[in-house]
């Protein structure tokens, strides 16, 4: 239901045709100050009596939030003018049925741009479908905006925004990720005007882009045990709403795709009222020109960037970009800054195997699921500081990439990732889960995820386009890609992530074949055309006391002890990685979670961004060795086939020993030319291609042909083949290098090992919460030396 009334308060003559005073704003903290623009409600609410509502927790920033000009930075950096007005602040509020008009006053104040949900809106309740918000405050235009147009500018409000400027409706925005403007001069009047919004957003209710946000009867605003893997809901004006005076001509979208085939910044500068005008665009280094193009509006030029600095997570250099719309024939022009990253992205064969490649160069992409809530503003972050850290707590933890899940961050995000230097994989926010989504509402979403691609293509940081997740509202995958593959030619595609997960089907295309593995790491297997990545896996959990959102409860995939048995677990994983995925053809992983989320304990920071769980030190250098092993790639290990072996320990001190049966179980034992025959014969194996997957091995006993070396409750074991594919897979072992031998880690439980300790055999997972996990010694004790057969 949608009101189709139009409000009338405030409504005023049209604005006077005079000259307006030239306003000129520093993009700073003090820009609303230095404008004089009035940033007082329009109702008859006391504004010293807002105040915000206490946090179910508190980040190290809830208590450094403006309450007249919160989030003060200008909101939009890839397209940059030096005069605007920030409306953040208090505004009037009310709520009312959703098919209800304007109400007669407004009773409450909230704080923009922190929605009704979150406790720094100072609102902190739950929203219903039924529910309309609406907000209202005053303003007034600076007298000498030249008599440009002005435009009213939302980053994003969720989920169905109309907009009114005294009483005359200016228009109205469906979708809650996606930035949109009015022009609203036609609506002005001089001296104080009045804007009016309402939003209804019906959340997983209605037909569009939801993500993670989830409203029902058990969900409340309050912590609480019920929330699983589904949070606080979000409603309403949730970023910056900002005023900007453009000329009647205007540039209203810079597209900046870098070329190094020939060195050149392909850039479009698409233009309001400017059929027929120019553009001129200049890419600048620390304000030196690099080179220039000019053209017409609306199509592609190329700008030289001769012997161009690389962008990269190790470099990430920023050009600084300007774009000029050409004054004619007495007609105003326009201006505006922008910035490129010199960078590609694509897929290459590398030693048979597809893999994405960075400016050429496989360089192995790990990073971590990031929800992007907060305890104390949901969906916003409070302080454009907050909004960095997340992506400065995964530099310095060492990942070079991030998965934004489910969620359009605020374009400084991007920003950021641009400056700090992290790839980007974005996914589009997914409908909601267990529906097949009707026309219209497939409609709405791949408009708004259209336009979401549009506001972002020029960051260097983006490298992937998520489309759809774990089969969530999943329709027309393939040729969902396909169509972005084409809106966006210049970055990897991803079809589906998980799709060996919840029901999801594979749409075959795309640039990756991407697997959700929990705990993991597993194996993603790449083919011809696509790579392999892991989109998912890890969730180890750890509760840290006074920094819990359900204190004593909380979900993950698997809870730790303690902040040891969580580094080692974790390490363990990447280490992993690193040892065997990577080299049978895995490309990058996605380890959840950055943070706590509400009900979720397996971040790798507590959800207050209190408390760094894991070793920071000890992380970092984890994944600094994945991705330095990624760029001079280990040669695969081969065992002889149809050949007999014995294998020998190599861990120091046990060098007598080798693996062998013995009622059933594998050991290891002292053998010499003087033990028996059947010793030597229980210590000798044929090595075949794995009964599992011919790309790897299974060990058949010398002396119980049929019978092969298998897991089975973490017990190695001999075992005779029965027939069934968890057997097979039990019984087959992947070939990793180890120092001075080879390490076998188990086709369906990867990151695992043969190991031996305490003379028994075990299938051991490093940093593991049994006694044979343990770190000491675990790659030696991991590591096989081939000999010759004991036995022939």
């Amino acid at each position: 239901m949608t009101d189709t009334r139009t409000p009338a308060p405030g409504r005023g003559a049209r604005p006077r045709s005079r000259p307006w005073r030239r306003l000129t704003t520093a993009l700073a903290a003090c820009a609303l100050a230095a404008t004089g623009l009035a940033a007082s409600p329009a109702g008859a609410a006391d504004q010293a009596a807002w105040e915000p509502k206490p946090a179910p927790m508190t980040t190290p920033w809830t208590d450094r939030v403006s309450v007249d000009n919160p989030l003060p930075e200008y909101p939009r950096p890839q397209l940059t003018r030096p005069d605007w007005a920030n409306l953040n602040g208090i505004w009037d509020f009310a709520v009312t049925d959703a098919d209800a008009g304007v109400p007669g006053q407004f009773d409450e104040q909230i704080r923009v741009p922190f929605v009704a949900e979150s406790a720094l809106s100072g609102i902190q309740r739950k929203i219903t479908p039924g529910d309309k918000l609406w907000y209202q405050r005053e303003f007034t235009v600076p007298e000498d905006w030249d008599g440009r147009d002005v435009k009213l500018n939302f980053g994003a409000s969720d989920w169905e925004t109309t907009v009114w400027v005294n009483g005359e409706k200016a228009g109205e925005h469906r979708g809650g990720f996606d930035a949109f403007d009015f022009t609203v001069t036609d609506h002005l009047k001089a001296g104080a005007n009045t804007v009016t919004v309402s939003v209804w957003d019906p959340t997983q209710h209605g037909g569009g882009a939801v993500g993670k946000q989830r409203q029902d009867d058990e969900h409340d605003i309050e912590p609480h045990p019920g929330g699983g893997i589904w949070y606080t809901a979000a409603s309403g004006i949730w970023q910056t709403v900002w005023l900007e005076p453009v000329a009647p001509a205007h540039i209203t979208r810079l597209d900046l795709t870098p070329e190094l085939s020939d060195d050149t910044l392909r850039a479009t500068v698409h233009a309001e009222g400017a059929a027929g005008r120019e553009v001129k665009v200049t890419v600048l280094d620390d304000g030196e020109e690099v080179g220039t193009a000019t053209g017409a509006a609306g199509e592609e030029l190329s700008v030289s960037v001769p012997d161009p600095r690389l962008w990269s997570p190790d470099d990430p250099f920023l050009y600084d970009v300007k774009a000029e719309l050409l004054p004619a024939d007495g007609a105003l022009g326009d201006e505006v800054g922008s910035y490129a990253g010199m960078r590609s992205i694509g897929l290459k064969k590398i030693d048979g195997v597809q893999r994405p490649v960075l400016n050429g160069e496989f360089v192995f992409q790990t990073g971590t699921l990031d929800q992007g809530y907060w305890p104390d503003g949901l969906y916003t972050a409070p302080t454009d500081e907050a909004l960095k850290y997340d992506l400065q707590a995964h530099k310095d933890l060492g990942f070079n990439m991030v998965r934004k899940h489910i969620k359009v961050e605020p374009q400084r995000w991007f920003h950021w990732a641009d400056k700090l230097g992290l790839l980007v994989w974005q996914d589009m926010p997914s409908m909601d889960t267990g529906k097949v989504p009707d026309a219209p509402a497939r409609e709405q979403w791949e408009k708004e995820y259209h336009r979401v691609i549009d506001q972002h293509r020029s960051s260097p940081s983006v490298v992937m386009w998520v489309n759809q997740n774990e089969g969530w509202g999943q329709y027309d995958q393939a040729r969902i890609a396909d169509e972005v593959k084409e809106a966006d030619p210049s970055r990897l595609v991803n079809n589906m992530s998980g799709v060996n997960c919840c029901g999801s089907v594979d749409g075959g295309n795309g640039d990756v074949v991407d697997n959700h593995v929990y705990v993991g790491p597993g194996n993603t297997a790449p083919e011809p055309d696509r790579a392999a990545v892991l989109g998912e896996f890890g969730g180890l959990g750890l509760r840290t006391e006074g920094h819990e959102w359900y204190p004593g409860g909380g979900f993950s995939y698997e809870d730790q002890a303690g902040t040891a048995a969580l580094n080692d677990r974790f390490v363990g994983l990447l280490d992993g990685i690193r040892e065997g995925q990577m080299p049978a053809g895995l490309s990058a992983s996605v380890y959840t979670e950055i943070t706590d989320v509400e009900n979720e304990v397996n971040g790798l920071l507590t959800y207050d961004r209190q408390v760094v769980k894991v070793d920071q030190d000890r992380v970092a250098a984890a994944n600094q060795a994945l991705i330095d092993a990624s760029r001079s790639l280990p040669g695969a290990v081969t065992l002889p086939t149809g050949e007999n072996r014995s294998l020998r320990v190599t861990t120091e001190g046990h060098t007598e020993k080798f693996l062998r049966h013995e009622d059933g179980l594998a050991w290891t034992a002292p053998v010499s030319e003087e033990s028996d025959t059947t010793l030597k014969a229980d210590a000798t194996y044929k090595v075949v291609p794995g009964l599992g997957d011919e790309n790897c091995y299974s060990l058949e006993s010398r002396n119980y042909p049929g019978e092969y070396l298998r897991h089975r409750e973490s017990r190695v074991r001999r075992d005779a083949d029965d027939g069934t594919q968890l057997f097979k897979a039990d019984a087959t072992w992947c070939a990793v290098p180890g120092e001075g031998g080879v390490r076998l880690s188990s086709l369906n439980m990867s990151g695992s090992y043969l190991r031996h300790y305490d003379s028994e055999v075990w299938l051991s997972t490093p940093g593991g919460r049994q006694p044979y996990d343990t770190l000491s010694n675990f790659t030696a004790d991991t590591t096989w030396a081939l000999e010759a057969p004991w036995a022939p």
